[in-house]
């Protein structure tokens, strides 16, 4: 179903499309979340927070461009609201580094799935040295693949400083990860 449909049926209460939503936003949400969190229990927990949000905001749901924008502007200050709480409270312990991935696969062999979930650490490692902006501004543009204008109205800066930071972001990403040793 395209998009434009699915939000005008989610926007009447069709329940059925209600779900197809979720489930077509549920990966970007909970990524998102993983990203900023960095444990898979509380990026769960913040996905189900921002869906909850989005139900009760349904009146406030944009059309098929801005849609997009609106869900990850909603997960993101889920997120930086869960981790100002975090900080202020912080946990007892931290989860080990080995369980932040899944490791079972069908389709590779074992070498080669710890050799991407090594990969995947150090980068996820490396995106928690940047500084805030900078990481959001990875997150926002290279995983989640939003423009350069959607992103300067997310994190409420002028598209010029989101163009530099992209690029700056970009540079202290790869000097982070040559440091740890995972250079070309």
């Amino acid at each position: 179903m395209e998009l434009p449909q699915l939000l005008a049926l989610v926007r009447r209460g069709d329940e059925l499309a209600w779900e197809a939503f979720v489930r077509r936003f549920q990966s970007r949400v909970f990524g998102l979340a993983y990203h900023y969190t960095a444990q898979a229990e509380d990026a769960r927990d913040l996905a189900q927070e921002v869906f909850i949000r989005i139900y009760q905001n349904l009146a406030m749901l944009p059309g098929e461009q801005g849609c997009l924008p609106w869900i990850i502007r909603i997960t993101r200050n889920a997120c930086i609201d869960h981790l100002r709480r975090r900080k202020a409270r912080p946990p007892l312990w931290d989860l080990p580094a080995d369980e932040m991935f899944d490791l079972r696969s069908t389709d590779r062999n074992p070498e080669e799935a710890h050799l991407e979930a090594v990969r995947k650490t150090m980068v996820h490692r490396a995106l928690q040295e940047l500084t805030d902006l900078n990481r959001e501004v990875i997150l926002l543009k290279e995983i989640q693949g939003l423009g350069l204008e959607e992103i300067a109205a997310i994190l409420e800066v002028p598209v010029g400083t989101v163009k530099s930071r992209s690029n700056r972001a970009r540079l202290e990403l790869a000097q982070k990860l040559v440091a740890a040793g995972m250079g070309a």
